[in-house]
Parts: C-alpha cells; structure tokens; sequence
C-alpha cells in the first residue's frame, strides 16, 4: 500500500468538490481556515456557486476534470474534498485511475467522499485519509481533539496508538489486525454489486452515519451481513450514528440491539461508541494503513 508524503507548511493544496455544492457564504472562510491550518488553498472550479448543477458542485464530468487535475498537477501536495453531500460514486467510471495511481497524494474527507477512499485503497493501493471539511467543520472552528488529529493527517504522524474518546465501549472481545477501511454505511452499501464493491477481506471495517432512522440502519447493515463483509473482515470499529433516531421508541430495536444482532454472529471482535464521524470532537483515520485493535482493551493502534 502506497502512503502518500505528509504535507508540509505552505504547500499548495486543491480544494474540490466532488460532490454537493458549498454555500457560497461558506466558501472563503473555508478557504481561510485551510490557510489557517499553514497550507495554500488553490479553489478548483466546481468549489464556486457558477459551477452549480442542480444539487451538485458541477456536472459529473467538470467534478471528474477537477479531481483528475488535481492529482495529476505536480504544484499540488495533496486533495483536500471541501465537503460531502452526494455525488462522488457518479464519478468513479469517469476517472483514470490508472493516472491516479501514478501520482500518488493525500485525500483528505469524509462522509461521501468514502466511495473516493474506497476506490483509491482498491484500484490505486494508496492510504488516505478520513477527516473533517473546511466547508463542514474546519471554518468554524475546531476543538483540540478534533485539530490535534486533523494536523496529525495533514502533516504526518498518525501512528501508533489512538485515542478512541471517552465513550469507546466493547461489543465483543478479541483482537484483530488488518487494513483500515469503509466510512460512511450507506456509501459502503452503495458500492456493493459494482465494480468498486468494497473488499473486507482480512481488514478492520469501520462505519458510522448521519440522518438514518434506525430500521434503515438495521437494513443496510444487514445487506452487508448477507453480502459477507462481516464473515470477510477481521474486525469492527463503529462511530457516530448521528441523528439516526428510533422511528417509534416504543416498538423499535435499539442500536446496540440491532449491532449485536446483525454484527456479532460474525464472531468478529467489535468496538462501538468511536469518537468519529458527522459530530464534534471527531478522530481522523488513515483509511488503508495497516491498525491492531483489542477490543476488550478497547485499544487501536496504527502499524504504519
């Protein structure tokens, strides 16, 4: 696996957006906290309101041109996605990945940008990295935890053991080590039948998500049991499920219910309840960099 160089202070960075469109009143002080941070934002052209194509940051084709040029520009240290939303999995069959693959450099997002980091582990062999947005999170300020872990993507040493938060709790004991990989449940699920179908053979499977009731978490993660992926994978870590309420408290399951009854027959070691995902403070993660866990020591450490 292939780990892009760390960043450096005043590198140039481009900020796409392979997805949803940024609010335009979010747009520079986005592009100031990505200052803030020491680097040189360089705004891709789907990151401005003209761009806009219907709910997207521009066409299919202009997001692909934008996250093809960036990589393949060698004035460019690494690719910072401004925000999720929807949209990246249209761009995957326009992509050369081939290209990609050959100019090696941090990613950097979260949430639908998990179909990008799925595809650049797969096709590209490249770790990248699981992290908060300027347009999300960064340009209103960050906690320390939150920054500590963001620096530590952006400019190396996200190594060694992790700090989990203070709400890590074990679902079922026993050790693993592998791959970091996964993201967002429903982009997880969304790759299964495709060609870009996540593979969690032998790796550590991470998920959290965002505005999901939680018969459709019970669903999706069901469709990954049946797909395999837990049989597959030789552990699980699992996040934030934000705002992902009970359709009906009084007659629903909850979701340490639907966890231990969809997850655990895998006989896998599990950790629930990590301090990452769509809420504050929040970990960042090397997606593909080889990780142990202990989940009854409720413990992560990165190898790589």
């Amino acid at each position: 696996m292939t780990i892009p160089g760390p960043l450096r202070p005043g590198d140039r960075v481009a900020l796409v957006c392979a997805s949803s469109a940024v609010p335009a009143d979010r747009l520079e002080p986005a592009a100031a906290s990505v200052r803030a941070m020491g680097l040189e934002p360089v705004l891709y052209p789907t990151c401005r309101d003209e761009a806009r194509h219907g709910y997207f940051a521009g066409t299919d084709r202009q997001r692909a041109e934008d996250l093809q040029g960036a990589f393949a520009d060698p004035t460019i240290r690494g690719v910072v996605c401004i925000r999720g939303g929807y949209g990246a999995g249209r761009l995957l069959p326009l992509l050369d990945w081939d290209a990609i693959a050959r100019c090696p450099k941090p990613l950097f997002g979260y949430s639908d940008v998990t179909a990008l980091h799925i595809a650049l582990q797969q096709l590209c062999h490249m770790v990248s990295y699981h992290t908060p947005m300027p347009s999300t999170e960064w340009y209103a300020g960050l906690d320390g935890f939150t920054e500590g872990y963001l620096r530590r993507a952006l400019f190396g040493g996200l190594t060694g053991p992790l700090d989990m938060g203070e709400n890590v709790r074990t679902l079922a004991p026993g050790r693993a080590e592998g791959p970091l990989c996964g993201g967002n449940l429903s982009l997880v699920c969304d790759s299964l039948g495709t060609p870009w179908e996540i593979d969690t053979r032998g790796k550590l499977l991470f998920l959290e998500d965002v505005g999901e009731k939680t018969y459709r978490v019970d669903g999706m993660l069901t469709q990954l049991r049946n797909a395999g992926k837990f049989d597959d994978c030789a552990g699980v870590l699992l996040g934030y499920w934000t705002d992902c309420p009970p359709e009906d408290p009084q007659r629903t399951l909850t979701l340490e219910e639907i966890f231990k009854e969809v997850i655990l027959p895998a006989g896998k070691p599990a950790l629930t309840g990590l301090a990452c995902g769509h809420s504050l403070p929040t970990m960042s993660l090397p997606l593909g960099a080889m990780a142990r866990m202990d989940a009854e020591a409720k413990t992560l450490e990165v190898l790589e």
